[in-house]
Formats: structure tokens, sequence, C-alpha cells
């Protein structure tokens, strides 16, 4: 391995944080994290991931000769865990001999000063407005609403997802930012073999919600609408939720014809999304929504709330209906299961949608343009 020291011209020393446990599928976040730190190791940049301790033994680490994971000092209880690793983060990268420090979303860019005040490049992504996510208490809320606005006052540069967030940090920071979505690879339908095996799932034989079972995701609102319809489907939800007694509420509430499958590892996310008759996301409030993307990269049917965030994302290669509403989302659902033709219309675009947009390797060259000064309409301090 080529010294850290002496490292070649033109390549960077980048470091992570804010991620949970880099290459999980436990958000978003760490499946942005885990796609370009591996993009970027492969053209020859150095990067370091400071995760949160312990690492889950079940997820592979995928550390070469310039890619490495390092874990922080973290506090697991009274939801201390993201602001005592993004503290423990920003000390070590600070004092490390790093040309970037990338923080990802807002309560961690707590943080960003501290690098910032060493001489680093900090640069800050913000993966949602998520202070305003119903999960926080008043504490936490107004923790992370304070990263935002350090991110806004101290960050070299900062990175959105979309327009809507753009036009926010504008409006209330006057702070100009990248807009640098998600992305999603193409992927090829496999059959439903593991899904057969463990739910009885065949392909074209159920609706399928994607996501952290959070109350913003509009899991209720979806129960609600899909215990009123008449139909021999399943509604399949895949993920794992942040609160036991949240869980337990949607799972009181659910019919017969509805299945919680847990945390999906990436095979059976495969199978999932190949072979779902319709993909469903009813959220209040998204970032950039990469399940929306997946699902759109196996060529998926998508109905979705009518969000700046998934509007922007989907465009017209998928179906809406007016957040919030449940008269709306029973409609459209209605509309969907009864008319397979427009089901299949759909699916024909939504893969070509998302191929020509959202290209990680495209997008992991933007990134090191931001990170190099290169990017149009920074700020750059």
């Amino acid at each position: 391995m080529p010294s850290m020291k002496n490292k070649p011209e033109g390549l960077l020393r980048i470091s992570m944080l804010g991620q949970k446990h880099s290459f999980s599928r436990e958000g978003g976040i760490e499946v942005a994290v885990g796609e370009l730190a591996g993009r970027m190791a492969e053209l020859g940049h150095f990067v370091t991931l400071f995760d949160r301790s312990p690492h889950p033994d079940s997820i592979q680490r995928p550390e070469t000769e310039r890619l490495k994971i390092r874990y922080l000092p973290t506090v697991n209880h009274f939801g201390l865990a993201a602001l005592t690793s993004s503290f423990f983060g920003a000390i070590r990268a600070a004092f490390g001999r790093y040309d970037v420090v990338h923080f990802h979303a807002e309560g961690p860019s707590a943080a960003c000063l501290i690098p910032r005040l060493f001489g680093k490049r900090v640069v800050c992504t913000v993966h949602g407005l998520d202070w305003q996510r119903e999960k926080w208490g008043r504490i936490a809320s107004a923790y992370i609403h304070f990263g935002e606005k350090m991110a806004a006052r101290h960050a070299n540069e900062i990175i959105v997802l979309n327009h809507s967030t753009q036009d926010y940090f504008l409006r209330t920071y006057g702070r100009a930012t990248h807009i640098i979505p998600n992305g999603a690879d193409p992927q090829k339908k496999v059959p439903p073999r593991l899904i057969c095996q463990k739910w009885d799932l065949e392909e074209g034989s159920y609706v399928l919600f994607v996501g952290r079972l959070v109350p913003e995701k509009g899991l209720r609102l979806l129960l609600n609408a899909w215990n009123g319809l008449n139909t021999d489907k399943k509604l399949v939800i895949a993920g794992s939720g942040d609160s036991d007694a949240f869980v337990r509420e949607l799972k009181q509430m659910a019919g017969k014809n509805v299945l919680f499958t847990g945390f999906a590892d990436a095979q059976l996310l495969g199978e999932l999304y190949s072979n779902a008759y319709l993909f469903v996301l009813p959220s209040d409030l998204e970032g950039m929504p990469l399940a929306l993307l997946e699902a759109m990269s196996y060529g998926c049917c998508c109905l979705t709330s009518d969000i700046p965030a998934c509007r922007e994302t989907a465009g017209d290669s998928a179906a809406y209906f007016a957040r919030g509403s449940q008269d709306a989302l029973t409609g459209a659902l209605t509309q969907l299961l009864d008319k397979p033709d427009i089901v299949e219309r759909y699916k024909e675009t939504s893969a070509e949608y998302v191929r020509s947009r959202y290209v990680w390797d495209d997008i992991t060259l933007q990134t090191i343009a931001v990170y190099l000064g290169k990017g149009p309409g920074a700020m750059h301090s």
C-alpha cells in the first residue's frame, strides 16, 4: 500500500462519518456511503469510514488497501449514539491526515466545525431535513436542527439530494448547495425462490413496501387503506423499526393478508423487488427515497405520495396519490389492482428512467468534483 504520508499526486485522503455501519442496509445513508466509498477507492483515493461501535458481525466489510473502516467509541443508550460517535469521529478526522472530511446527515454535522478548525475541507451531505421526522422528541429534534445550522455556517460545501432541499437552504440560510442525488444500479429480475420457500410468495402475488418502520413512512395510512380493499393479493412490508411499540401497533392494525418480513438482506430484497405486482411508498417526508430508486431499477410499477422528493425522483415514471389522504391512496391502489395494463406500462419505463439518470459511477465523480471545489453553485470559504 502506498504511504498515506506520500500519497500520489491528485489522489485524495477522504474520511466519511455519520453512517451507522458501512455496507449495511440499515438505511439510505449506509447504502450511499458504501456505494461512494467503494468507487472512490477503486479510483485510487484513500477512504476511511468511521463507523459506530459495535459493528454487526453479519456485515461483510470489503476493506482494501485504499478503503479502511474504523470504529468509534459510541454510547448506545439514551439516544446518544449519533451524538457521541460523530463527536469522536470529528476529533479523529481533525487530527488525521485527511484532505476531506465528509459528514453524512444533519445530526452528525453538528460536529463539523471541529475538523474545519484544523484546516480540513469539510463537506456535509443533507440526506433529508431530519429534524422534521416524527420519531424525534423535542430535544433530539433541536439537536438535529442545530446540526443543520452548523453545516450551513461552517461546511466548505453542502450536498443536497433534491431541489426542494436546495431551495430550503437558500431561503433559510442564504446558502448555495450542490444537488447530487442517490443512485441505483440497473438490476436483473430474479425468480421467487427464497421468498416462495419462506413466505409462499409468487410473481405478481403481492404489493410491496420497503423501508424503515417509522411513522413518517405513512404505514398507518397504508394499512388503513389496504384493510378496506377487496383483493387476494398480499401486502408485504419489508423492513425493521426503531421502535418496538410502533412495530407492534402496525402489526395490530394489519389484516390477515399483510406480511411483515422484518429486515431483508440483499438477496431477499432482490427477489421481493423482482416479483412485486406493485411497489408502494406512502411517505410524508423523504430526502431522496432510495427504496423507490431500487424498486424502479428492477422495473417495478411504483405508487408514491406526491411529496416533492418523490415526484422529483420518479418524474412521470411512477403513479402518485395525494399525501396523507386515505381515500386517495385507496383509489390509486384500487385502480392499479384492477388495471394490470396500467401497471405494465409503468414497468416498461421505470428501469430505463433510473438507468438514464441515477448512475452511481457518475454520482461518485460529481462528489469528488465537490471535494475538489469544482462543482457548480457552491459557496467556497
